[in-house]
């Protein structure tokens, strides 16, 4: 299968091309640094972004939605949205 769009720069705007399971956890950073974070089940997420000194609550995330937030750390505590995928 050809893939037209091999030549074209990756960045964080382009769309993912892969995605991982996230498993919050409370001290542990995610192994790389995603585009986005899509949510399978809804729920409240705490996380740090890539730039932030703080953790941030987004709370009532709907299922199904793609958050464009590059996100350093998902939090356990204070994560009730399930079925996480980090998206590449």
């Amino acid at each position: 299968m050809a893939d037209t769009f091999t030549s074209f720069v990756d960045t964080p705007a382009a769309p993912a091309t892969r995605a991982a399971a996230v498993t919050p956890h409370d001290t542990n950073a995610l192994a790389d640094l995603p585009k986005g974070l899509y949510i399978g089940g809804a729920g409240n997420i705490t996380m740090r972004g890539v730039n932030d000194a703080a953790d941030r609550v987004w709370a009532g995330v709907p299922a199904g939605t793609v958050l464009p937030f590059r996100a350093q750390y998902v939090r356990a505590t204070g994560t009730s949205a399930t079925f996480i995928l980090a998206l590449y």
